[in-house]
Formats: structure tokens, C-alpha cells, sequence
């Protein structure tokens, strides 16, 4: 089969077979990436229009107990400029997005045990108590199945959690010995039994990856079908082991997020602030790939370069305001618009508020 003819099969039955997919990925052309993009934006269209959601990004803390060798807030960057936001910072900065027409916000940390779960239980109740239209996302990391289950119950709607590869050797090159692939499963397949509608991702280009691993990438995401994806690309920071990689390939990360579309016609796919690095429309070509979220940035500014995963990302210096007015210009140059609704998986007909 010709890699369009694969394509043609990933949307006809919504699978192929391991040596189908590294066919795909191993020898793709431009011309297959670009029929690929032009089927998922096809899709994406027929079940959100041209809608794409708008989701506020909280990075409360950057403290992490973790020491993944990709990251740029591992425990052992000593070079990190550390900070904690309180739960009235937080609740200020989702005040602030909710003036501004946020119908979703995300928390996300480091997994930084100085937040009790009793302490995120009552952020997250205080904050759908004073937003109770607006959905909640949370993404901390690995936690017990009683923690997600109190979080839960507390009024989180949404959980986060990148597998980053579905590889259990390549899981290994990324991560210290006291990380496990398995146990990032296992807490996704909590996620989802809990009833958080549940996130999960990968990073495209990252050291030691191979047609096979992201081969292995689409079937978990098949098997699990997961509510969201996120798909961005590999970038180096330079104070990890991985400083001296290359980024991982705008084109390749394209590719998978329009195969993410096709396989997963309803998925959630953002188009990541990762994208708007590597390329200065990236977010507009993740778009036309098939993504329909985007995630700006509610943070407060003074400390948005302090949350660094990789370097030179993208909006550390606008204000909220700017941001979402910039994406929303952008955006409607190619065709599309910025919509104030909660966005949830499987509510794509829901109207804007």
C-alpha cells in the first residue's frame, strides 16, 4: 500500500497494523502529511464546524519531585527559579479568564507535594463554586487512586497526563529508574474509570524515538481512546541531559496530529503552545491538521518564564488579554473562530455561551 492508501485505511476502519504505521512514519512525504491534514481538518469540521475551544492555563507551581531528563523543572535544575502561586493567586488569575469569556481552566504544577490533596480539593471547590459553568482540568502528575477519586468528588472535571511514550525501553531513555511506563498507564486507566474525562499525550522527536515507538503511540491511543491528546514536539532545555538534542520535527508532530483526528474523530486536540515555539504559525498549521483547543496562558506574568519545560516558549511576556485577542486575530485569518463554551468530549453541538 502507498502511505496515502494507509491514510485512506486509518479512516475507513480506524487502524492499522504495527508495520503499517512505521511505514507511515519511517517514509511519509510532504505531499502524504499534507493529504493527511486536509482529511483530519475535513473531519474536525464535520463535528466541532469551525469552532475551536479556548482553554486558560494556570501554572501554579514549578516545583517537582521528579527528575525526567527532558524537563526543564526537573528536581535537580538548580538553575530553575522556583515558585508556588497561593489558592487566592489562582483563583485570581481564573477570575481574570473568566471576564475574559474562559469557559475552561487548567491548573497544572510539577508534582510539588507542598500542595496537600486536601489543599487542591478545596482550590478546585472554591473555584467551580464560583465558576459553576466553567470546567476544571487538572494536571499534577501521578497521584494514588484515592487522591484523583477526592479530586473528583471535589469537582474536577478533566485530568491531564502525558504518557510521553507508549515504548516501555524508550519510557526508560526519558525517565530515572524510579519511573515506570506502567505506572503512568495505571493511573490513566484509574483516570478514566473515575469518570474524569482523561488526557494523555506524547512528545514527538524526543531522544531515542523510532517509527516503531510512535507505532506503538497510536495503537495504546486506539485501545484507550482517550478524551484529549496532547501531541507536541520534542524541545531541549538547556539545563537537562537532553540540552544538546535536536527539537523533534514540526512536520512529524503535524502528521501525528492529523492521524490523532482521522483515528479519533471526537478526541479533544489541542494545538499546542509547544507548536507556536518551533514554528510562528505553529498553532495556526496544528489548525489545519485537525486540532481544535488551544491553551493560552493565564499565569501571572512575573512568573511565566519561570515555568519553563524547554526554552524560548512563546506568550511568557503578554497578558492574558493580549494573548487571547492575538489568537483570536490569528485564528480568524485562517477561517476560524475562537468560541466561549466549556468544550466538553462529546458535546461538540454544544453552543457558545
Amino acid at each position: 500500500m502507498t502511505n496515502q492508501q494507509l491514510i485512506d485505511k486509518l479512516n475507513s476502519q480506524k487502524a492499522l497494523d504495527q508495520a503499517q504505521w512505521v511505514q507511515l512514519f519511517a517514509t511519509f512525504t510532504e505531499a502524504d502529511r499534507h493529504y493527511a491534514a486536509a482529511l483530519a481538518r475535513e473531519i474536525a469540521d464535520s463535528v466541532f464546524g469551525k469552532r475551536i475551544y479556548i482553554r486558560g492555563l494556570v501554572e501554579f507551581s514549578n516545583y517537582c519531585k521528579q527528575d525526567c531528563y527532558y524537563c526543564g523543572i526537573r528536581c535537580s535544575n538548580r538553575n530553575a527559579q522556583r515558585y508556588r502561586l497561593t489558592k487566592e493567586d489562582i483563583l485570581s488569575c481564573c477570575e481574570e479568564g473568566a471576564a475574559l469569556g474562559f469557559r475552561t481552566f487548567v491548573l497544572q504544577s510539577g508534582e510539588d507535594k507542598a500542595y496537600s490533596n486536601a489543599a487542591l480539593c478545596d482550590i478546585v471547590s472554591t473555584l467551580k463554586s464560583r465558576h459553576p459553568d466553567c470546567a476544571v482540568t487538572l494536571s499534577l502528575g501521578e497521584l494514588s487512586e484515592a487522591e484523583y477519586r477526592a479530586l473528583f468528588a471535589a469537582g474536577a472535571d478533566r485530568y491531564l497526563l502525558r504518557h510521553e511514550t507508549a515504548d516501555a525501553a524508550h519510557y526508560a531513555h526519558l525517565h530515572p529508574a524510579n519511573m515506570r511506563l506502567e505506572s503512568r498507564l495505571k493511573c490513566l486507566q484509574e483516570l478514566k474509570a473515575i469518570g474524569f474525562q482523561t488526557g494523555c499525550g506524547m512528545m514527538i522527536g524526543s531522544p531515542y524515538q523510532t517509527p516503531a515507538c510512535l507505532a506503538e503511540d497510536m495503537r495504546f491511543l486506539r485501545d484507550f481512546e482517550p478524551h484529549m491528546v496532547g501531541v507536541g514536539p520534542f524541545l531541549p532545555h538547556k539545563d537537562t541531559p537532553f540540552k544538546k538534542e535536536p527539537a523533534g520535527s514540526f512536520e512529524t508532530t503535524l502528521l501525528v496530529l492529523s492521524l490523532v483526528r482521522i483515528m479519533l474523530p471526537q478526541t479533544l486536540l489541542p494545538a499546542t503552545t509547544a507548536l507556536g515555539t518551533v514554528h510562528p504559525y505553529g498553532r495556526e498549521e496544528g489548525i489545519l491538521a485537525g486540532a481544535n483547543v488551544v491553551m493560552p496562558n493565564l499565569s501571572p506574568t512575573a512568573v511565566r518564564r519561570k515555568y519553563m519545560l524547554y526554552d524560548n516558549k512563546i506568550c511568557t511576556g503578554d497578558e492574558s488579554a493580549q494573548c487571547v485577542n492575538c489568537l483570536q486575530q490569528r485564528l480568524q485569518k485562517i477561517g476560524y473562530e475562537i468560541v466561549q463554551a466549556r468544550g466538553d468530549y462529546g458535546q461538540s453541538s454544544e453552543p457558545a455561551k
